[in-house]
């Protein structure tokens, strides 16, 4: 009899733990989007992404509203002309 129960608890976690494994893969996990241009990345994000912390280079007014997002900025630094940390800044 106890070696039933044993059997039938083993065949649970049989069917339990691949699920979870599956869930937790490092494929599953979502990678930042990489926009094409600026114009993609502002429809989206309308001030930029820039990594935290970061500061806007310019004479005027600054931005600070951008989104902070160290992976997607590192994903789309290519857009950040002015290498400032904050990629696609606007008002």
């Amino acid at each position: 009899m106890k070696s039933r129960r044993i059997a039938a608890v083993l065949a649970a976690v049989a069917l339990v733990v691949p699920a979870s494994v599956a869930l937790a893969s490092p494929a599953d996990a979502a990678a930042p989007k990489t926009y094409r241009n600026c114009t993609a990345l502002n429809k989206v994000h309308p001030h930029g992404v820039g990594k935290p912390g970061a500061v806007d280079k310019t004479s005027g007014t600054k931005v600070t509203n951008f989104t902070r997002n160290a992976k997607l900025y590192k994903a789309n630094a290519k857009s950040d002309r002015d290498k400032d940390g904050i990629a696609c800044e606007k008002l």
